[in-house]
């Protein structure tokens, strides 16, 4: 890891929705400055995992630490996180479909007053997604599931996050769009954003991450260097069909 002391640290995390236990006590660890992937298959309690990190499972049990940024945050509410540069990307990018891409991305910036900086943020976000720029006016609900996927990621960024945390970000999309998120995430970590993945996407999260953890039914599994998992025999033969 980049730093001795780590920017998210989960120990002991549990999950429980009634009598099913989701997450069973698991420790993660991510530094300031890194790319982790938290991978596994569908049900592997993943998505449970960000949402606790995040406050939003409202019908849920939670248990043990979650700390950010030397502050523990698990008894912290939701909306409170944005303003200490935390922001989540959810599974199924949840846009505002009845406002506009530029309304959506001016919802990301809500917690920020600098004009100059929001309209300069709205720009840049433009240049790296044209598709969105050529639609600025466009309502959100009427967009493809990769320009969703875009737009959901640039109205967190408009936060200026210190940890985004991605949840399936490549779900439903096509072959060629999945290449474009990816290449995104590469560029928004390579800007110093620290990113934990959630994913699906086996092969290619471990291609840009730099560590990662395998989740299995609501345990981690396996954990090491992203280029290490790749050549796993267990990782090969359960995730990458070869």
């Amino acid at each position: 890891m980049n730093s001795s002391k780590p920017l998210l640290k989960i120990s002991g995390l549990t999950v429980a929705y009634g009598g099913i236990e989701a997450v069973k006590g698991i420790d993660l660890e991510v530094a300031a400055g890194e790319l982790v992937t938290l991978i596994g298959a569908n049900g592997a309690g993943k998505t449970s995992t960000l949402k606790a990190i995040t406050a939003s499972l409202p019908a849920a049990r939670r248990g043990g630490c979650i700390e950010y940024a030397g502050e523990r945050i698990d008894a912290l509410p939701a909306f409170s996180l944005v303003q200490r540069k935390l922001a989540m990307v959810p599974e199924g990018r949840g846009v505002f479909a009845r406002m506009s891409i530029r309304e959506n991305l001016l919802m990301g910036a809500y917690s920020r007053n600098d004009q100059t900086g929001i309209a300069a943020d709205i720009d840049k976000w433009f240049e790296i997604f044209p598709r969105l720029k050529e639609r600025a006016s466009q309502l959100a609900g009427t967009l493809s599931g990769g320009e969703q996927q875009m737009l959901a990621m640039a109205r967190a960024l408009m936060s200026h996050p210190q940890l985004l945390l991605l949840d399936e970000p490549s779900m439903g999309l096509a072959p060629i769009m999945v290449e474009r998120i990816f290449e995104v995430i590469k560029t928004i970590a390579a800007q110093g954003v620290t990113i934990l993945l959630v994913e699906q996407n086996v092969r290619q999260a471990l291609r840009i991450a730099q560590r990662g953890y395998v989740m299995e039914t609501g345990t981690i599994v396996l954990s090491g260097r992203a280029e290490n998992l790749l050549q796993d025999p267990r990782v090969v033969e359960a995730y990458l069909g070869v």
